[in-house]
């Protein structure tokens, strides 16, 4: 009876060796921050820390009254360069008529098509002008570039929205992975694709779980590396930030 005692303890104890626990956060692996391509200040915001957004949603909105000032600049400068295009075609057209009664040099008859040509393209520049200014306007409504969980906000209505500045950060639920960290000794025991066992006990999901990546950890000193693990959420609503604990049977 000792002795079977004895060994069920051992069994026990290597089946316990062999299986090894670790805490892990929930984070997203489709993390946008969101900044403005157009300096102005903000009119609205439409969204707040913890709200699901839709890819193409409106997120906030930047004054238009400086874009609007060089979109009228660029219509006038069009409109006077169309006016003189029009009176100088309407010289020119009379110039080749009396050029043919030779009235007129060719020297002026040409002067005046080599105008009209630069009067052309000076045109096609404004036209582009123009156009690169309509542009601008998309950018005034910044908008989510996929479905996502906004977890930080830092624009405010009259602010200034500022190029390369952080305004939200957006988190694909979709894309959603669990980040840990192992020691380095047991790196032997662990492979890429291996699965685990993951439990999110606020969501009360057991769940199973793969190794996706193994990451040196920049921090040197640690001797650990950085698990990634895909797992199955069985729909259930998670969120980045969430407790998990994962559990790895150790190859021998």
């Amino acid at each position: 009876m000792i002795k079977k005692l004895i060994t069920f303890s051992i069994l026990t104890l290597f089946s316990y060796a062999n299986n090894f626990e670790l805490s892990g956060t929930v984070v997203s692996d489709n993390e946008k921050v969101i900044t403005s391509r157009y300096m102005g200040y903000v009119t609205n915001v439409y969204t707040s820390e913890g709200s699901v957004v839709k890819k193409g949603s409106v997120l906030y909105e930047i004054d238009s009254s400086t874009l609007d000032s060089k979109k009228q600049e660029a219509l006038l400068t069009l409109q006077i360069q169309k006016n003189q295009l029009n009176n100088v075609k309407t010289n020119y057209n009379r110039y080749k008529r009396l050029y043919k009664q030779d009235l007129v040099s060719k020297y002026d008859v040409e002067q005046l098509e080599l105008n009209l040509r630069n009067i052309e393209n000076m045109i096609a520049i404004a036209e582009a002008k123009l156009k690169e200014v309509e542009i601008l306007y998309d950018y005034l409504k910044v908008k989510a570039p996929n479905d996502g969980l906004v977890i930080k906000k830092t624009i405010k209505v009259g602010e200034m929205a500022m190029p390369s500045v952080p305004a939200i950060i957006l988190s694909d639920l979709s894309s959603l992975e669990i980040k840990t960290d192992i020691p380095e000794s047991n790196l032997r025991n662990i492979s890429l694709g291996q699965e685990v066992d993951v439990e999110i006990s606020s969501l009360n999901l057991k769940t199973k779980g793969k190794i996706k990546a193994i990451i040196p950890n920049v921090n040197s000193t640690t001797h650990s590396f950085i698990l990634k693990i895909s797992f199955d959420n069985k729909d259930k609503t998670v969120y980045p930030g969430m407790y998990a604990k994962i559990n790895i049977v150790l190859d021998n």
